[in-house]
């Protein structure tokens, strides 16, 4: 039930019509808790993942799945297909299910299943959040590792133990507090260029993120602390384009120059969706096989791709009865079909697999 906040000056809470309190983020974890196989799962993802960050293992880190999650069943159904093809293809593709929960949006829209999991604007943040959770360990104990891009401030402290993975947005790349976020978070950190295309924002963001910060949070307690971080070790570049694509070879070769010129790790993933596909979601795939193509021209930074996929293609409106919605198609951008990713997939690894190996490891 909402309650009424009662100002203590006639200046505060203005606009703020009432709040529901959340449980404190221990108490989630405890009645939703992560062992057995899933805790194998999230540490093995962390482990492979920052161990292709170091070039200590040469597979190539692979981030596919819906642009955003809105239905778990189908959710899990396209992790138990996914996991098929990841096990087939684990000599030479490292793959994570993209699993977002929180939509950024330009103006207005359904902001993700952890916001508004019915999708009809009542805005369950304490159903979200525990849907949001049980399906992350269902994934886990399929045995795929997650993927999610931070979004929220506080979110994380409920569900980040289960994540290998974790992108900053084109939107939020900039914004002080996430880099402080990143800081502190234990998975490894990809950085989106703006949304511009704007390179050097998503570089002085691993700079930002690989020191040491302070910042505001919550505990698992649900208590309000100040939070001390070392920085982050393991943060990367994702190109996702701009006003024009960025995945090629001369746009990825800046972006090696750059981050040597900083003195990072030159590790640069490419997004093959947004303004690297022009919004168009069958390019995509063009774009998939532009930077295979690279890779086997001798390309060493490039250490992973993100594709956006689900059970079927395209995308839809939001229905005014969500009864409506038609299954597996997504509802925010559109995505490529289950049968064509499980196609691009194996021709990737088959046209990367030799040159991935002949890179080496240190």
């Amino acid at each position: 039930m909402s309650e009424t906040l009662r100002p203590l000056q006639p200046i505060e809470n203005l606009h703020i019509t009432g709040y529901e309190e959340l449980p404190p983020p221990d108490e989630v974890k405890q009645a939703l808790p992560l062992r057995g196989r899933a805790l194998e799962t999230v540490l093995e993802g962390h482990r492979a993942v920052k161990a292709t960050l170091d070039r200590e293992e040469s597979r190539l880190i692979v981030i596919v799945g819906p642009c955003s999650i809105h239905n778990p069943e189908e959710a899990l159904e396209y992790a138990r297909r996914l996991k098929k093809l990841a096990d087939e293809l684990a000599e030479d593709l490292l793959i994570l299910m993209r699993v977002y929960f929180e939509k950024p949006r330009t103006s207005v829209g359904w902001e993700g299943l952890i916001y508004d999991p019915y999708l009809d604007g009542s805005h369950r943040i304490d159903h979200g959040i525990r849907i949001g959770r049980k399906l992350m360990l269902d994934i886990a104990e399929v045995g795929l590792p997650i993927a999610i891009e931070a979004l929220d401030l506080i979110s994380p402290q409920y569900l980040q133990d289960l994540v290998s993975w974790t992108a900053i947005g084109a939107r939020t790349t900039e914004s002080p507090t996430h880099r402080k976020l990143a800081s502190g978070i234990s998975s490894a950190i990809g950085f989106k260029n703006n949304v511009d295309g704007e390179l050097m924002v998503a570089i002085n963001a691993i700079r930002s993120a690989s020191a040491n910060h302070s910042f505001i949070s919550v505990t698992g307690e649900g208590k309000v602390a100040v939070f001390r971080t070392e920085g982050n070790p393991h943060c990367h570049v994702i190109l996702r384009g701009g006003k024009s694509p960025n995945y090629d070879a001369e746009s990825v070769a800046a972006c090696e120059a750059a981050l040597a010129k900083a003195g990072h790790q030159p590790n640069v993933m490419i997004d093959c969706s947004h303004g690297n596909s022009r919004k168009d979601w069958r390019k995509q795939l063009e774009v998939l096989k532009a930077v295979s193509q690279q890779i086997q021209d001798g390309s060493q930074s490039i250490i992973g791709v993100m594709l956006e996929s689900n059970l079927n293609e395209g995308n839809q409106p939001i229905p005014d009865d969500p009864e409506d919605i038609r299954p597996g198609v997504s509802i925010t951008d559109p995505c490529v079909g289950w049968e064509m990713t499980e196609i691009a997939l194996r021709e990737l690894a088959a046209a990367v697999g030799p040159a991935l190996k002949a890179r080496g490891t240190r």
